[in-house]
This record gives structure tokens, sequence and C-alpha cells, in this order.
């Protein structure tokens, strides 16, 4: 069953993003969330980010995100956003393991060039998400006004 958009073209209630359109969403945005496991628990923190060779690419400095990204568990980064022409929203997840990069000339060129976290400090380490799955759904943004009892 799809809802109507505003052309006329029928929008079904969740789509299942491609990987390509899931990538090619990613690039569009710039933060998303970084989920790894701190001692034994989970933990979640916001990240810059670009996508670089089908992998996202963060930079971090010392402290809880490094340590848990260089353990044993793997990661998962999510990332959401919206069409307001089109009245939809998007989500994405990537899963996989996180590598911290060597730096070297090839990385400062390409994406360590424009990669900037918005909070000051020391943030010399540059980590990959090299993928096992990417995931994604789109779908219509419901109206507040649908979840109101009427009863």
């Amino acid at each position: 069953m799809g809802n109507d958009s505003q052309d006329g073209e029928a929008i079904p209630a969740v789509e299942v993003l491609s990987s390509s359109e899931c990538w090619d969403l990613l690039r569009g945005v710039s933060v998303g969330h970084l989920a790894v496991v701190v001692d034994d628990h989970p933990e979640v923190f916001p990240v810059n980010y670009k996508v670089d060779q089908g992998a996202v690419v963060f930079r971090t400095g010392e402290g809880t995100k490094l340590r848990a990204v260089t353990g044993p568990f793997a990661v998962a980064f999510e990332a959401d956003g919206t069409d307001q022409e089109r009245g939809t929203s998007w989500s994405v997840e990537v899963k996989g393991q996180a590598a911290v990069l060597e730096p070297s000339p090839d990385l400062m060129a390409g994406v360590g060039l424009t990669l900037f976290p918005w909070q000051a400090g020391q943030k010399d380490h540059f980590v990959r998400i090299i993928p096992t799955a990417v995931t994604g759904r789109r779908f219509r943004v419901t109206s507040p006004l649908t979840w109101w009892s009427h009863g």
C-alpha cells in the first residue's frame, strides 16, 4: 500500500533502499552517530564524517571513541535526513569493523583534506568503518495530527 505524493507518484509506507542509494544519501549529510561497545555497554557518539572509497571515515582524538573502535567489537554508524519537498525522511545504517588509518599523503590529500570535526581539540586519528552491511529505509513523514486519539 502506498501513499500519494504531491505529484501523484505513489510512495510506499517504507521503501527499502539499495546500497548505492544509501551511499548517495550518506554523501549528502556530514553528521551521523557512531555506536560502539564501551565496558560491555552500548555508547553512541555524534561524529562528522565523509564517505571515502565505499566506507565511512571520521576523525577523533584520544579517548573513549578511539579505545572502543580499536577493541574487538563491531561498530555501527547511522545517519538520517529529510526531503522537505517530498515529505519523506530516510535513515541509513552501516555496520562493520573500524580500522585506525595510518597518516599518509594520500589520506591527507583525499578525505583528510575536507574532514573537519565541529568540536575543538586535537583530532589526529582517522578511523575508517569497513562495511559488512549497509541498509537504509525511506518513509513518508506522518502528520502529528494522525497520532491523536479521537475516541
